[in-house]
């Protein structure tokens, strides 16, 4: 690995010559923005290819890699964290996999629309915390939606959020390559608010929820040829022990993967495998992470969701302006999923099973609690579609005023909310 010149601040605009195949590596600075643009060559950024001679504005604290397959010269203006060059990447391995990808996709556009190889890939990329996935998951779209395919992202990571705000899981279509600064387009994503951004706070609704997601899939790609042909990309959480590990099991039984695509764990590999082992139909491929990878500790991965709330109702540059609503409380039913916390066995009678049921809806009564709480606008017509209905969107509570029965909150856009309905979890955030 070779570093460039790469001191910890780029005072004055700095040319960078990338050599073929070969990443720069930036970490822009918390407190400022960073541009960069193309000066000659040909590179890209998590798959999507770099316009020449436009300036990308990246905001502070954002990571971004710059990779070149022929070499090119890049130029940065502003401050950054770190940056350096490598010239050993995990890339040529990642396109080759994307090249096996294109392949099954288009047999799968070639056989007729009823056959069982009419389905193109179905791709879970899994691994630890920290090990790339989200970045690996959009550098396969990004090639994909490039050579015109529109395949499906579906994002069950509920502790970052890469479609929407945490503690959800989501899906949509990937139509063009994904831009380096904005990210995921939001045209029309299907939301569900799991609500926590761990699975353990309810693993049962968890797994409601990613069933719920996978049916509403199916049912389209079954109307859709197109689609169907293109596939999927399912990014995942990072924990893959105990629990988590159960649930990524889940999960591709439930979206009926068919490429595994495990990154930078051995022991998670010949699991798989051997589970697996019974489906000739899925493929276990071990990729290496990319040394770019930077791990991140709780409490970072918590600022990171704080960031990515604020984006939902800011936008990406401050560039959004959300709108502070009141409503009485009477216009408004909040629901919790779960009833409760559960009591655990050992506190139980012999023989009997807990009775607190993970799916059940509890009203719960609007006050001081819900303070700087994050909730879902739901899309259910009756409380009883409230679990099976995908969401419209969020609001944040900033005021509960008990005197007067009203209720402060902020959202997206002016107006009525489109229902009633709000769910509740455990999303926090104070707005700073």
């Amino acid at each position: 690995m070779a570093a460039a010149g790469g001191g910890p601040s780029v005072s004055t605009p700095e040319q960078v010559k990338l050599d073929k195949e070969c990443e720069l590596r930036v970490e822009v600075s918390p407190d400022s923005s960073l541009r960069l643009r193309l000066l000659s060559g040909t590179a890209e950024i998590f798959g999507t290819e770099i316009p020449p001679q436009i300036w990308l504005s990246f905001p502070p604290s954002v990571k971004f890699a710059v990779f070149t397959w022929y070499g090119a010269t890049v130029e940065m203006d502003g401050a950054t964290e770190t940056y350096y060059t490598a010239d050993e990447t995990p890339m040529v391995s990642y396109v080759n996999v994307h090249a096996v990808l294109d392949a099954r996709r288009n047999r799968s556009k070639a056989s007729p629309s009823d056959s069982e190889s009419s389905q193109g890939p179905r791709v879970i990329v899994v691994g630890p915390t920290d090990s790339g996935k989200s970045t690996l998951s959009r550098m396969l779209l990004s090639w994909a939606a490039k050579q015109g395919w529109k395949p499906t992202f579906v994002d069950l990571d509920i502790g970052q959020g890469s479609i929407t705000i945490p503690a959800c899981i989501a899906a949509t279509p990937i139509e063009m390559p994904i831009d380096p600064v904005e990210g995921i387009p939001l045209e029309m994503p299907l939301v569900y608010f799991y609500g926590h951004p761990t699975p353990s706070a309810n693993a049962d609704l968890y797994k409601v929820l990613v069933k719920e997601l996978a049916n509403i899939l199916e049912r389209q790609f079954a109307g859709n040829t197109e689609s169907r042909a293109a596939g999927m990309v399912i990014n995942t959480m990072g924990w893959v022990d105990g629990l988590g590990y159960e649930l990524l099991l889940h999960a591709i039984d439930t979206f009926n993967a068919t490429v595994v695509l495990v990154l930078g764990q051995e022991k998670l590999c010949s699991l798989l495998k051997d589970v697996l082992k019974s489906k000739p139909n899925v493929d276990v491929v071990k990729l290496q992470k990319s040394g770019g990878v930077v791990s991140r500790n709780a409490k970072v991965r918590q600022k990171a969701r704080g960031h990515r709330i604020r984006e939902y109702f800011y936008g990406l540059t401050n560039d959004l302006s959300p709108h502070s609503n009141v409503a009485s409380f009477s216009d408004l039913t909040v629901f919790r999923v779960g009833g409760g916390p559960q009591a655990p066995r050992s506190a139980l009678p012999i023989g009997a099973e807990p009775a607190a049921d993970p799916t059940r809806l509890v009203q719960v009564k609007i006050d001081r609690d819900l303070l700087h709480l994050v909730l879902a606008v739901s899309y259910a017509k009756e409380p009883n579609e409230i679990i099976s209905s995908n969401v419209a969107g969020f609001i944040y509570v900033t005021d509960i005023d008990t005197q007067r029965n009203k209720i402060t909150y902020l959202a997206p856009s002016a107006g009525e909310l489109p229902s009633r309905f709000l769910i509740v979890g455990s999303l926090t955030w104070i707005e700073n």
